[in-house]
């Protein structure tokens, strides 16, 4: 099919640095769809003109149906990188449309600050909950932010304190490319003292405090990074759990009788754009689940209240199913095993001989592997020290073949 749709990408001076080339493209279109501010700094248009509305999803519906139509969507720097380019991809096959970038607000920051970009992690916080960052904040590491206005900022700032970041230097370029480029430095405790334009792209250069609490997206957080109740994966053991469930990107885990959610988050953090479905019955726990996956940086978690296996009807399909409670539950099993397509992984833990003869049992039938793990820790023992065991877990391992 012949393109009918074209996306610019345009600086912060609008269209006045396009090449020829992609400004033939604007004048001979017959609609054109910009940001309001874009749009009214354009003149001797011929074209009918659209400025951008919400939601996001009613104006897709409108660009497509003016298929058949020469098109042209302008848009701030590279369409593809977090920006209306990658999400009309999703609508619009690759024939359809032609995406014509300008250097993005990161490619601009990384310019301005020396920062090699393959060694920066980059992040959208724009209509986007900034917990999302926090998986980011590491000892050492670089990140740049696109954000929603200031107030970004000064949350990403009291983010960073009560981690223990506070040393970090907060860089805020604003109007990158412009005749009011600006940039503005400054430490987290100063950001709330200071004033930033709505139009900026945030760098953060991480410096951990001598306290500051590790929290890799290696799966094994420590079991003091989650609230929770006592009934949780504990680190050592949820650290194999996850290697065993093999988080990839984009994949679907559904954590099915979640605790506080330790799994389902662990998953979410190890992978770019992994996904979890958190299911739980218990209100309190349902509370825990919410405020970790905040906290711990995957607010896309998603939590399903109810009743297994009642709730797991008509969820979509998942890549990789934890079942940790009520493993000796036939019908949850059973549940969990008819979502599983071919070739998805289910792991299931045991603490109880109920539950470990009903993994033994399916073990004998669909195969996979068993694996007991015993751990121990240090305690006191009057003035001496030993090492007190926990509860053993049996572990089963599958993958779901042609048969099953």
């Amino acid at each position: 099919m012949t393109a009918w749709l074209d996306v610019i990408g345009i600086g912060e001076d609008g269209i006045e640095d396009l090449p020829a080339s992609a400004r033939a493209v604007l004048e001979a279109a017959e609609v054109v769809v910009a940001p309001k501010r874009v749009l009214a700094g354009i003149q001797g248009l011929t074209a009918e003109t659209h400025a951008w509305s919400s939601p996001l999803s009613g104006m897709v519906e409108r660009i497509l149906g003016w298929r058949g139509r020469r098109v042209v969507v302008l848009a701030t720097g590279d369409p593809m990188h977090f920006g209306i380019g990658a999400t009309l991809t999703k609508h619009v096959g690759v024939g359809e449309m032609r995406v014509i970038p300008s250097p993005s607000a990161f490619s601009l920051a990384a310019a301005r600050l020396g920062w090699p970009l393959q060694d920066v992690e980059r992040v959208s916080l724009h209509g986007r909950p900034v917990s999302l960052i926090a998986p980011l904040i590491q000892p050492g590491a670089r990140i740049l932010a696109l954000t929603g206005g200031a107030q970004d900022v000064r949350d990403v700032a009291s983010l960073l304190i009560a981690r223990g970041y506070s040393r970090s230097r907060l860089t805020v370029l604003e109007h990158m490319g412009g005749a009011h480029e600006r940039v503005v430095e400054a430490g987290p405790s100063e950001c709330a003292e200071r004033d930033f334009a709505a139009f900026h792209t945030m760098a953060v250069d991480c410096v951990a405090d001598l306290d500051a609490p590790l929290l890799p997206r290696v799966p094994g957080l420590p079991d003091e990074a989650f609230r929770h109740d006592g009934q949780m994966t504990k680190r050592e053991v949820r650290a194999v759990t996850l290697a065993a469930l093999g988080p990839t990107p984009g994949a679907l885990l559904w954590d099915v009788g979640a605790g506080c959610g330790s799994v389902a988050i662990e998953w979410m953090r190890a992978a770019r754009g992994a996904q979890a479905i958190a299911f739980e019955r218990d209100p309190q726990r349902l509370s825990m689940i919410a405020e970790n996956a905040a906290t711990l940086g995957t607010p896309d978690l998603e939590v399903v209240a109810g009743e297994a296996p009642a709730s797991l009807d008509g969820q979509r399909g998942p890549g990789a199913v934890f079942l940790g409670g009520a493993v000796s539950d036939p019908e949850i099993f059973s549940a969990c095993w008819r979502g599983l397509p071919v070739g998805g992984r289910l792991v299931a833990n045991s603490v109880t001989l109920e539950g470990e003869a009903a993994v033994i049992e399916r073990h004998k039938r669909w195969g996979g592997d068993l694996v007991r793990m015993d751990v121990s820790r240090v305690t006191e023992v009057g003035r001496l020290r030993g090492l007190r065991p926990s509860m053993s877990v049996l572990q089963w391992r599958v993958t779901k073949g042609e048969e099953s």
